[in-house]
């Protein structure tokens, strides 16, 4: 079988702690990616995702407008939404384990760190179909 090294996204964008969730909204739709691991002075410390900053946002039914909305989440932080225990996974994991680990645990992708804790890649749902696909090849 095949490691998660292989097919990962390697030297995926990455957000500091202090920038804003607002900072993030920005990157996650200028880089059009849907998870963005968080860094304090280079080192891995979390993971902000789409989603998360989306069931923190105010619904729609909020007294709030549109100016609030953006003013609250300007001076909110990544650190005060960011998941700071992600599932990680090795580079040398095997693809099927970590596909075996998003599905139990109901996600959208893995950080993946090396032995000393370093960021190195994101195996993203994306990623493993890309492996499904080239694995499901017919033979030429």
């Amino acid at each position: 079988m095949t490691t998660v090294e292989k097919w990962m996204t390697k030297n995926p964008y990455t957000i500091d702690q202090d920038a804003s969730i607002i900072e993030a909204i920005h990157l996650l739709k200028e880089k059009g990616v849907r998870r963005l691991p968080v860094t304090a002075g280079g080192r891995f410390v979390g993971l902000i995702t789409d989603r998360m900053i989306k069931d923190y946002s105010p619904g729609k039914a909020t007294s709030l407008d549109t100016w609030e909305v953006h003013y609250l989440l300007s001076k909110t932080p990544v650190k005060d939404l960011m998941n700071t225990a992600p599932m990680t996974v090795a580079p040398e994991t095997d693809l099927s384990t970590a596909a075996q680990a998003i599905l139990d645990h109901k996600l959208y992708g893995l950080c993946v760190v090396d032995a000393k804790g370093d960021l190195v890649g994101i195996m993203s749902v994306g990623d493993m179909l890309k492996a499904v696909v080239e694995f499901t090849k017919p033979a030429k």
